[in-house]
């Protein structure tokens, strides 16, 4: 099935930001990639309480390595969103076919990535002082909607309600 958009989690260790993360994607209507290792079983508890009763709408696919992710999805591009990103994600200009990537809770990004994906790299903005980060599952949602936002024309990004 195509989808206007992706959202990748590498190696997620939270079930309750994994399962807020999957309703949102059944909201959005675009499928979610997980790559291993998880941090917890997909039939634990805490994801079925935060995903509620659209688990079973999501399109969710398991990929052992990022290798296989890559092979498997073949993404148009890669948006990598990140703390030790240098630029803004407002200053994407996303496409159909596009994934948006993100890190584990503890220790976000594999560290090769910052290198391997540096023109890919991008922050949420954050004016506070005192934040070294906010949640996965409000960061995911942030840049999922951003993303949303730009494809309004994609056919398939048809909203019925908010």
């Amino acid at each position: 099935m195509k989808h206007c958009f992706s959202i990748v989690l590498l190696r997620p260790e939270i079930p309750h930001n994994t399962g807020a993360i999957g309703r949102l994607c059944v909201g959005l209507g675009v499928p979610l990639h997980l790559v291993r290792p998880l941090g917890f079983a997909l039939d634990d508890r805490y994801v079925a309480r935060a995903g509620l009763d659209y688990w079973p709408h999501l399109d969710v696919v398991l990929h052992d390595t990022w290798d296989e992710y890559l092979a498997a999805a073949k993404p148009k591009r890669l948006f990598f969103l990140s703390t030790h990103g240098e630029k803004s994600l407002y200053e994407c200009r996303f496409s159909e076919g596009d994934a948006l990537v993100f890190g584990n809770e503890s220790s976000g990004l594999p560290k090769d990535f910052y290198d391997r994906y540096k023109e890919s790299l991008f922050k949420i903005p954050m004016p506070g002082e005192h934040a070294r980060s906010i949640n996965l599952a409000n960061a995911v949602s942030i840049a999922a909607y951003e993303c949303y936002r730009q494809l309004t024309h994609c056919p398939l990004a048809q909203s019925n309600s908010i």
